[in-house]
């Protein structure tokens, strides 16, 4: 068992307290964010005159060649070590000798663990943005080519208002919009470097931590060294942020399940995004929209998890803040697979348009409009609602749609209709007029396209 803190002690760890204890099994991905402080810690050591030129290069190029032996396969990470921060140094030291030691000068595990973790948790904030920003091109291109694609609204799961495909997905490109912000303002407040903490309270060596987070890339130093080693807020606030999206995610794989049903067939899934049955040769099921459903509830887990890791913990730095990393790790992953998965299901989906119109035509979602046409020949609100509400009822008696009656027929239930509500009511006219800014009809959903395409523009400028 290789330790770096034994000093202190006469015997070894008992053998099932080491395996309880390391965290090698799963820290081993910060390697590449482990090496990189270390060369930014030792690049300022020499600089304050803690180290020398020759020191510093010997361990620079001993840490170079380890990161380039791990990656090519030379070396290997093994549970020999307690956690990475002892397999790099131990490597280093057997590597280079003596001027391996002197690279934890001025430096605790604590914030090494700490700046590790942010590094690393920076990366994958900026890779999540990205995987947001391909599904949003997405869903704009859907929207662009959807724009008299009509279907039912639903409120309560029942049909509601007639609404167009590009206006739904509009909701959807809002949604993780929203989340690619929340993500930006999560890696705005996490940029602060922890390295020079110590383990509580910084060191009596003149370290330079302007230039370490500098060089690190990060905006400026944190302020507080108790609180830079015991600090967990930005992988709560990254768990939370995640959890909204999946959440989102989740709602709309919901959608596309329903969709996909014998009962709505508003679309096809692609054959590489379904999978059939065993048993059963007719079936086609949406196995990917329900596993990220299903994985929505696991990504939860990880930020109450967490939470609850932390709401005891006196300050500053204690062991149980070692099972942070495995949750945010799946946290992380889990999303950044579901996201990815989910924009290859989506891009490759056939929309049945004939079907969807059908279905809103068969909703009675023109009934609002219905009453609206006869508030605007002077009945009251109230009187227009109960009126096509026995429309309605004459409609579900005879098994049609309000698009079908006769003049007759609409004359039965209130002679305040006349020949134009035929074309009040017509799926198209219904959407078209509603066109203040938000709603689906053509005019303002031309207006709100233009809007994200300058969103990605304005992006590409950055």
């Amino acid at each position: 068992m290789a330790q770096l803190w034994g000093g202190r002690f006469t015997k070894e760890t008992d053998k099932m307290v080491y395996a309880f204890n390391a965290s090698i099994s799963f820290d081993q991905v910060l390697y590449k964010q482990d090496i990189q402080g270390s060369i930014a810690h030792a690049m300022m050591l020499a600089r304050q005159g803690i180290l020398t030129e020759k020191e510093h290069r010997l361990i620079e190029e001993g840490l170079k060649e380890i990161l380039r032996e791990i990656e090519c396969g030379e070396l290997n990470i093994t549970e020999e070590f307690e956690d990475i921060h002892s397999f790099v140094e131990a490597n280093l030291i057997n590597k280079i000798g003596e001027a391996g030691k002197k690279l934890h000068t001025g430096r605790s595990r604590n914030d090494q663990v700490a700046l590790d973790m942010k590094l690393y948790t920076k990366i994958q904030v900026e890779k999540m943005d990205g995987l947001l920003k391909e599904l949003l091109f997405v869903l704009l291109t859907i929207m662009k080519e959807h724009l008299h694609t009509y279907m039912p609204g639903f409120t309560h799961l029942q049909k509601a208002q007639p609404t167009t495909l590009a206006h739904h997905m509009g909701a959807y490109f809002e949604m993780f919009k929203r989340d690619r912000h929340r993500l930006k303002g999560c890696l705005k407040r996490m940029d602060e470097c922890p390295l020079g903490a110590g383990a509580l309270a910084g060191t009596t060596y003149p370290l330079d931590r302007e230039y370490t987070a500098k060089i690190l890339g990060f905006e400026r130093p944190t302020l507080n060294s108790m609180d830079s080693v015991s600090d967990r807020d930005y992988l709560i606030e990254l768990l939370s942020h995640l959890s909204i999206i999946m959440m989102h995610l989740s709602r709309f794989c919901e959608e596309i399940i329903l969709w996909n049903s014998n009962e709505y067939q508003f679309i096809e899934l692609d054959d590489a995004y379904a999978t059939g049955s065993s048993i059963m040769p007719q079936k086609k099921n949406p196995d990917i929209g329900e596993l990220v459903r299903g994985k929505t509830g696991r990504v939860y887990g990880a930020l109450l998890s967490l939470l609850t890791t932390m709401k005891g913990i006196p300050l500053a730095y204690n062991k149980d803040m070692q099972e942070d990393k495995e949750m945010a790790f799946d946290g992380i992953d889990t999303v950044q697979n579901c996201i990815a998965l989910f924009t290859g299901m989506l891009k490759t989906v056939k929309w049945k348009k004939e079907r969807m119109e059908e279905s809103a035509k068969k909703g009675f979602s023109n009934a609002t409009d219905a009453a609206d046409y006869l508030v605007k020949k002077g009945v009251p609100f109230r009187d227009a609602h109960e009126i096509v509400g026995r429309l309605v009822l004459y409609c579900m008696d005879k098994g049609g749609a309000i698009d079908d009656l006769s003049m007759e027929e609409f004359h039965r239930v209130s002679p305040i209709f006349e020949q134009d509500i035929f074309e009040a009511v017509s799926l198209k006219a219904c959407v078209e007029r509603r066109c203040t800014l938000g709603a689906p009809g053509k005019e303002a959903m031309e207006k709100v396209i233009s809007i994200y395409e300058t969103y990605f523009e304005e992006e590409a400028l950055l």
